[in-house]
């Protein structure tokens, strides 16, 4: 079959005369990422190439259970406030110096005092972090939190070599020096990430290939295309309506796995020039958007029927998820009716969304359907990594913005909705729902928590500072020679124990 290389241009074929032997894992990305950098990193797609980068204190299994990685071992103090860790003594950053309780230290410093750090809210809690010996991590907490161990098995437990700290911080994002299988080789931006097995890492053995290439396509048919041609070894995220076709194909296999996070429509209220004449300032505008759309028959047409409507962020599998709060039905007069009470009759805006063919589709039928509803939505298809650029600069009237998901419920909801949550792109803010959703952190009984939950959601319910769209399904799709692969949850791609078949 001929090679495509619509999207990937001459690196495909570069890398097929050079490195992509049978050592060579080659996985398809539905964008580019953004920075290398898990202090300052922001994307989906930057997780998954960090899963193979850099190791975390603490990992999750398929049951999202919380396992062992650079940490052998926790506990917390009777009273929840002191997190003691005992940590691995045979690992080695990339550059051969060596993971103990003091490189912790330094980058959980990092991760709560560098200036632009992402991680500051998630580690929020901790007062201090002590490394009384090599092997034992301690950390103070101003007062209990409920969420502490899901952030350290993400981002904030992500361990770089302290070496590469230096007043340059745009440089560990150009050349990360981590301790995971894989160390970084190069970076080409938007054409592909290369890391290479490093064989002091203490389980390499479970490791089977020498080279791991990430290809960014946002293209899903080029994407696909390029699978089935035996340029990528394995893709994330395969454009729903091609299941059926990746299930009959004996050349591949379909691997899918339900995830914890959503895609959601995030209302710019207070975020810059862009919100001084928003038309969703007003919450009835808000309101009457989300009767215009038929997240239903955005499944269907869009999704292939696997994108279970949403209508709040936390996903049915987790307790958290609450039946009080069932997906909104579509309604135009209803629609109508809000805009009218709003004195519109009419509402120009402009809807922002990443670059790819599923988002794509999805833009256009909500442009249909409010179109009948009275919005008149002009599109504007953006970058993925850039598109997170202008929504946090407050560049955008109404953005589409997909979430992977996190284990804790906390990791849903506070970073989008409290007043200076990291990822309230659109600056909604209501103490009220600030203080519930601190109160939750402190809460570690899931019933009485959940309660706390239910009563922020009634308000955000109300006000909308984002409308849910659907859950986020993780449809991996490989070449048939790929063995050993389980799916997690999160979506990441945990190459331990994966190899390719013998021929």
């Amino acid at each position: 079959m001929k090679r495509l290389t619509l999207t990937l241009g001459a690196s495909l074929l570069a890398l097929a005369a050079g490195a992509a032997g049978a050592q060579n894992m080659r996985i398809g990305l539905q964008e580019d990422p953004d920075v290398l950098d898990p202090h300052r990193a922001r994307t989906y797609v930057g997780r998954i190439v960090f899963t193979s980068l850099c190791d975390k204190l603490i990992d999750i299994d398929p049951k999202l259970q919380f396992v062992p990685q650079l940490a052998t071992s926790w506990s917390f103090s009777p009273d929840n406030k002191v997190l003691t860790f005992k940590l691995r003594q045979d690992a080695l950053f990339h550059d051969g110096s060596k993971f103990d309780a003091a490189a912790a230290k330094a980058n959980l410093e990092r991760a709560m005092s560098l200036p632009d750090s992402l991680r500051k809210g998630e580690l929020a809690s901790v007062e201090k972090v002590e490394a009384p010996d090599a092997a034992t991590l301690v950390l103070t907490l101003k007062k209990p939190d409920a969420t502490l161990l899901a952030q350290l098995s993400d981002r904030a437990g992500m361990m770089l070599s302290p070496k590469t700290f230096t007043d340059d911080v745009a440089a560990v994002g150009r050349k990360p020096v981590c301790s995971g299988p894989y160390k970084f080789v190069e970076r080409i931006q938007n054409d592909r990430i290369v890391l290479e097995k490093f064989d002091q890492y203490y389980d390499a053995k479970d490791f089977a290939f020498e080279r791991v290439t990430f290809l960014p396509i946002p293209d899903t048919t080029v994407r696909l295309s390029n699978l089935r041609a035996g340029d990528l070894d394995m893709l994330e995220r395969l454009n729903p309506s091609d299941v059926p076709q990746v299930k009959n194909d004996a050349s591949l296999t379909f691997a899918p796995i339900a995830g914890l996070g959503f895609q959601q429509f995030m209302f710019n209220v207070a975020n810059g020039k862009r919100a001084e004449d928003n038309p969703f300032k007003n919450k009835l505008v808000r309101q009457a958007f989300q009767y215009a759309i038929d997240r239903k028959a955005i499944s269907e047409v869009a999704g292939g029927g696997i994108f279970e409507p949403a209508q709040q962020p936390f996903p049915p599998a987790s307790p958290y998820h609450s039946d009080k709060f069932p997906p909104t039905q579509r309604d135009v007069a209803k629609s109508k009716a809000l805009l009218k009470q709003a004195g519109l009759e009419r509402v120009k805006a402009e809807l922002v969304f990443g670059n790819n063919t599923t988002t794509s589709s999805i833009a256009e039928i909500v442009q249909a359907m409010a179109a009948e509803a009275g919005f008149d939505l002009s599109l504007r298809p953006t970058e993925y990594a850039a598109l997170q650029k202008e929504a946090s600069g407050g560049n955008f009237q109404i953005v589409m913005l997909g979430w992977s998901g996190r284990v804790d419920p906390d990791g849903n909801i506070h970073a989008f909705v409290t007043c200076k949550g990291a990822l309230n792109d659109g600056h909604y803010c209501n103490p009220e729902v600030d203080k519930l959703l601190n109160e939750a952190r402190t809460v570690p009984d899931t019933a009485k928590r959940k309660a706390i939950y239910d009563q922020a959601q009634t308000i955000l319910q109300d006000e909308l500072p984002g409308v849910y769209n659907y859950y986020q399904p993780w449809p991996f799709a490989l070449a048939k020679k790929v063995q050993g692969f389980t799916p997690y949850p999160d979506g990441m791609v945990r190459l331990k124990g994966v190899s390719f078949a013998k021929k």
